[in-house]
């Protein structure tokens, strides 16, 4: 359930991507009133939630390959989950602070 949600999220990330891109050539003001948007603490937490969303469906996808195509794989595919959620965990950390690191400087200062 969890990948097919990561999946529509990310869909809809593009979707809202690819039209914030286009207006640059409709109205440029506009399209730089959004960029200035994107620089608030706000949208750094929903950037954190997207890489959270393209990390899981990513290592997830690999998962589900392997419970596919290998013999052993839905045999092990609890395992591989947790296997998923720990790396996950771990990259997320690592996340931490490349993506939240200038918002936490706004709000708190430093």
């Amino acid at each position: 359930m969890a990948h097919r949600v990561t999946g529509v999220l990310i869909f809809f990330f593009l979707f809202v991507h690819v039209l914030d891109t286009a207006l640059v050539r409709v109205s440029p003001e506009a399209y730089d009133n959004v960029v200035a948007t994107y620089k608030t603490p706000i949208v750094a937490l929903l950037e954190y939630g997207l890489v959270a969303a393209i990390l899981f469906h990513a290592l997830n996808g690999l998962r589900v390959i392997a419970v596919d195509f290998w013999s052993n794989g839905p045999r092990h595919q609890k395992t591989m989950l947790w296997a998923v959620v720990g790396v996950w965990v771990v990259l997320m950390a690592g996340a931490l602070y490349p993506v939240l690191g200038h918002a936490a400087r706004e709000v708190f200062g430093g």
